[in-house]
C-alpha cells in the first residue's frame, strides 16, 4: 500500500509525524536512494525507505501500544527534554520507552499530574489531537480560596483567552472550606495552560491540578482505587475502540461523557 512517507514514519514507530516532517525537510529521509520530499509517497514492498541510511522494512512495525498512565507532578508530557528533565516515557519499562514510537496524545503541564494517553497510533494522535475535534476531559482542580456563583457562572460560560472565547466548560464544587475549594471541571478544548489562566484572571491561584478523565477513560477504572501515580496500565478493548469511534463522529460532543469519579485524597 502506497502511502506518505510521514505516515509510514510514525506508523513504524521511527518518529512522530510532525518529526518526520522535520527529518524530511533536514534531508534524512530516502526512497530509493532520492532525498524524499514533503508529501513523498511510499509502497515498502517494492520502495527503499532510508532513514539515516538504515532501511525501514516492513517487518519493522512495532505492535500498536495503547497505555493510560498517571503522570506525577515534575515529569514532562514530551519524548525528549532539552533541559534533561524526566520525561513520560522514562515511566515506561525499557520493552515500551524507547524505539516502539510510543508518544503522549497531547500534553498535560510540567506541574500538573493525572490522565494521559501514550500511544505509538500515529493516526490516533493525528485524528485526537486536531482542532477539529473536542473529547472532554475531566480535572480535579484545587483553588486557593472560594470562588463566588458569579465566578462560576463565568467559568461556564467561556472567557476570552488570546482574543478568542473558551467553549463552554462544566464546572462543580466538589469540597469548600474557608480557604481552599476544589473544583471537578471538564473541558472540550484544550488550551495552553487554559485552567490556570482562567483562574488566575478570576484571582485564583491554582494549587493543585489533575486529569482524572479522558472521554469516558478514567484513572480508576475498574479498580477500588485511582492507578498510582507514575504507574501506566493497557487501554482495554473497549477503550481502544470508545478513541477510535471518536474520530469517525463529525463531533466529539456526541462521545461518552465520564461517568461517576471516584476522588482521592
Amino acid at each position: 500500500m502506497t502511502e506518505r512517507v510521514q505516515k509510514v514514519l510514525s506508523q513504524w514507530g521511527i518518529a512522530s509525524r510532525r518529526k518526520a516532517e522535520k527529518m524530511i525537510v533536514a534531508g534524512r529521509v530516502k526512497i530509493n536512494g532520492q532525498t524524499a520530499q514533503l508529501g513523498a509517497k511510499v509502497d515498502l514492498t517494492v520502495d527503499i525507505l532510508q532513514v539515516d541510511g538504515q532501511v525501514i522494512q516492513s517487518t519493522h512495525r512495532p505492535q500498536l501500544v495503547y497505555l493510560l498512565l498517571n503522570k506525577p507532578v515534575g515529569v514532562v508530557s514530551t519524548c525528549n527534554d532539552p533541559q534533561n528533565r524526566s520525561t513520560v516515557l522514562d515511566l515506561l519499562p525499557a520493552n515500551l520507552g524507547k524505539g516502539q514510537g510510543i508518544h503522549p496524545v497531547g500534553r498535560l503541564d510540567f506541574a500538573s499530574s493525572g490522565a494521559l494517553i501514550l500511544t505509538n497510533d500515529g493516526n490516533l494522535t493525528l485524528s485526537l489531537t486536531h482542532p477539529r475535534y473536542h473529547l472532554p476531559k475531566t480535572y480535579l482542580v484545587e483553588l486557593n480560596n472560594r470562588p463566588t456563583d458569579q465566578d462560576l457562572a463565568i467559568w461556564r460560560s467561556g472567557m476570552m483567552l488570546d482574543g478568542r472565547k473558551t467553549l463552554p466548560a462544566k464546572v462543580k464544587v466538589v469540597k469548600q472550606n474557608q480557604q481552599q475549594t476544589v473544583l471537578e471541571i471538564v473541558l472540550t478544548e484544550g488550551r495552553n495552560r487554559q485552567i490556570r489562566r482562567i483562574a488566575e484572571k478570576l484571582g485564583f491561584q491554582v494549587l493543585k491540578l489533575h486529569r482524572i478523565a479522558i472521554g469516558s477513560i478514567t484513572l480508576n477504572s475498574f479498580r477500588k482505587s485511582e492507578l498510582p501515580q507514575g504507574d501506566y496500565r493497557h487501554l482495554d478493548i473497549t477503550e481502544i475502540k470508545f478513541l477510535q469511534n471518536c474520530f469517525n463522529k463529525k463531533s466529539l460532543k456526541l462521545a461518552a461523557q465520564p461517568g461517576d469519579a471516584v476522588y482521592g485524597k
